[in-house]
């Protein structure tokens, strides 16, 4: 059976923005720093493309493992199978433990 579509396929209304939020990012948030042990949040900010991960993991919590580059390492778990996202920093909030 031949495949239909792509990753972002059936995502419109994950990737959307509320009409309140549009409008220009924040400097602070596209470079809000983050160390490794923080529990952070999977937010979507669908004005920035890099470093966005699978619509599926969209809400989920994390733990930063490390830093590469421009984006971060955090470690979820998928059901029961741990896995390791690269996401920019603007696609994720911070969470109090």
């Amino acid at each position: 059976m031949k495949h239909i579509g792509c990753s972002r396929r059936k995502s419109r209304y994950k990737f959307k923005k509320n009409v309140r939020e549009r409008g220009k990012i924040s400097v602070t948030k596209f470079f809000q720093p983050f160390n490794p042990g923080d529990a952070v949040l999977l937010s979507v900010e669908p004005s920035v493309h890099s470093g966005l991960y699978h619509a599926r993991f969209v809400g989920q919590r994390g733990i930063v493992k490390q830093k590469i580059g421009r984006m971060y390492e955090v470690a979820i778990k998928d059901k029961n199978k741990g896995k390791l996202l690269l996401v920019h920093p603007v696609h994720l909030k911070r969470v109090l433990k």
